[in-house]
């Protein structure tokens, strides 16, 4: 994922969504990631969002605390 979303940002988009659906695990390698392209966003300009998975990916980040500081989009 993070190969992919770094040569659409140099490639000049200025937004990027990640959708979560066909994804039935993640573990703190995932969630790690996201963190850090939500803060590159931040910092950087431009737009992220995540469209939710599963509850079992949902729940990593409730069990972690980071909901809020995740953008999910509505789907």
């Amino acid at each position: 994922m993070a190969g992919e979303l770094q040569e659409l940002r140099e490639a000049g988009f200025r937004q990027l969504i990640v959708d979560f659906a066909g994804l039935s695990f993640m573990d703190s390698t995932g969630l790690r990631l996201v963190l850090k392209w939500q803060a590159t966003a931040s910092q950087d300009g431009f737009e992220i969002g995540f469209m939710r998975g599963s509850p079992a990916v949902q729940r990593v980040f409730e069990l972690t605390c980071t909901t809020d500081h995740v953008r999910f989009i509505p789907s």
